[in-house]
């Protein structure tokens, strides 16, 4: 497996049986605090194509959950289905507490919901610092990234690919989100880059935030993480500590492949 992690590949056939443990009630209780989203048998696609199928997650406050799994698995439509984008066809989510199916984006923003897709979401024209002004806590924010604050008075547009997803975090974290989802937090960044993003998340999620983060990097983020669901063809395959998975990657390897 390269430095890239075993993500590389194509999503392949499984015969298997899942191996997701299921939980009682009374365990689920007993496993720390209330879910900050919780998804149970969701089932999603765009118009009549099904993409994901009978998925069960759960994330805590303060925890990192890795979503792993080959190209085409399914991972992107998984969170913007949590994030609200698209529209569950079965199943429950539960924001907090709360059922959110038919919940708008916009509303889930309000409750704490921060999503940041695989594009870049900065403000081309504006300047890092405007950017920042724009959203209450930004000033703050640019802390978190001392070369950001050394490139203030550049306008977005000029920045290098690292900086302007170190401003698209930024800009995430000034929300104050109570859940952060990231997709593809460092693809096609440099491997410091990439390291500096995924400290910043563990420090997040170390303040209480909720975190699921979509990551090719697989030694990388497993790293950070807490817990890792690995998705394949639309499901969930596996669910396990992040521990297990980082002192076995070859058997996520195959796992991805089989």
């Amino acid at each position: 497996m390269g430095d890239g992690g075993p993500g590389g590949g194509r999503s392949g056939g499984h015969g298997g049986v899942s191996t997701v443990p299921e939980k009682s009630p009374a365990e689920s209780e007993q496993s720390g605090p209330s879910a900050a989203i919780e998804a149970r048998g969701l089932s999603a696609g765009y118009g009549r194509v099904p993409v994901l199928r009978d998925i069960d997650l759960e994330v805590r406050p303060g925890e990192v959950v890795a979503l792993l799994g080959p190209n085409g698995a399914g991972k992107t439509t998984l969170l913007r289905t949590l994030a609200g984008y698209s529209r569950p066809t079965s199943g429950e989510i539960r924001l907090f507490g709360e059922p959110c199916n038919r919940v708008p984006v916009y509303r889930r923003a309000r409750r704490g919901v921060s999503f940041m897709g695989e594009e870049r979401h900065v403000f081309p024209g504006l300047t890092v610092r405007q950017s920042l002004r724009l959203v209450r806590g930004g000033a703050e924010s640019i802390e978190l990234f001392p070369t950001l604050a050394d490139r203030s008075r550049h306008r977005a547009a000029l920045l290098s690919g690292g900086e302007q997803q170190m401003l698209a975090l930024a800009l995430a974290l000034a929300r104050a989100p109570r859940l952060l989802l990231i997709d593809e937090l460092s693809l096609g960044l440099a491997p410091l880059v990439r390291e500096r993003l995924l400290d910043t998340v563990r420090e997040t999620a170390d303040r209480g935030v909720a975190v699921v983060v979509v990551e090719q990097n697989a030694r990388s983020v497993l790293s950070r993480a807490d817990r890792a669901y690995v998705m394949r063809r639309g499901e969930i395959v596996d669910e396990s500590p992040a521990s297990r998975w980082l002192t076995d990657l070859d058997g996520l390897a195959a796992l991805y492949l089989s």
